[in-house]
């Protein structure tokens, strides 16, 4: 299976996504190594200070804004750039960073992040701080469901996943963030295994339709559209913000 976790142009498994079919896995993120975490902004909507922050991947901004607005949660949302995902390692870095700043200011923090890649790294850091993080190993199964990503998962393992994010940023985040740009002689080493593009859709949208059309294209794959929504990952939240009602959506 693959995403966006790929670690750079002369790496042999993609991880743009999840898992590649070789092995390993797979990802979408950090700019470039010099990159600094992005702060998404202050969201508490009851006023005052928030004593809950969320700490996010960049790729999950929209989504989480769009949760913590509509459920009248009042946290504060803290962005990490989300094309660290080409850098794994450097995920657990900036989370460590992020953590450390924030935690003399929020009695809860919350990491809205999946294994992503880093291979295990991440549970220490949380512990170290303190930090609850969000059920599930990556964004791509979060948004399918355990369901249907095990079954895709299981019957069809060579499969790229795509989600409304990586559709807007496959140009920045994979052509030029993997270097295929300049060596077009890589797409088959990193994709030459892969058998099928799912994009897990959260919103119809004709023209990331058509931006995904190009995608397969692009890939020489087949296209598959599966609108999920925010999956399971709205309840996953719920979880850890508000657990007696986590299996009731606002």
């Amino acid at each position: 299976m693959g995403g966006l976790d790929a670690p750079h142009p002369g790496a042999t498994a993609s991880r743009l996504g999840r898992t590649s079919p070789r092995g390993g896995e797979a990802s979408t993120s950090s700019p470039h190594p010099g990159a600094t975490a992005s702060p998404l902004g202050r969201t508490s909507p009851r006023g005052g200070e928030a004593s809950t922050a969320f700490v996010i991947c960049g790729a999950l901004g929209s989504e989480v804004k769009e949760i913590v607005d509509r459920r009248g949660w009042a946290v504060d949302i803290h962005g990490v750039p989300a094309l660290l995902h080409l850098y794994p390692g450097r995920i657990v870095d900036e989370l460590r960073e992020k953590l450390r700043a924030l935690r003399p200011r929020y009695d809860h923090l919350i990491v809205v992040y999946g294994d992503c890649g880093t291979t295990g790294r991440l549970e220490p850091v949380l512990d170290e701080f303190g930090a609850s993080r969000v059920r599930g190993p990556h964004c791509y199964e979060m948004f399918a469901g355990e369901e249907l990503f095990e079954r895709v998962s299981n019957e069809r393992p060579g499969t790229f996943f795509l989600t409304d994010w990586l559709v807007r940023n496959f140009g920045r985040a994979v052509i030029r963030g993997l270097g295929l740009d300049r060596h077009p002689e890589l797409k088959e080493m990193l994709f030459g295994n892969y058998e099928a593009l799912l994009y897990l859709r959260q919103v119809p949208n004709p023209r990331l339709a058509a931006k995904a059309e190009e995608i397969a294209v692009y890939l020489g794959l087949p296209l598959e559209i599966n609108d999920v929504g925010l999956g399971q990952l709205e309840s996953r939240l719920a979880e850890l913000v508000e657990p007696s009602s986590a299996a009731a959506p606002a």
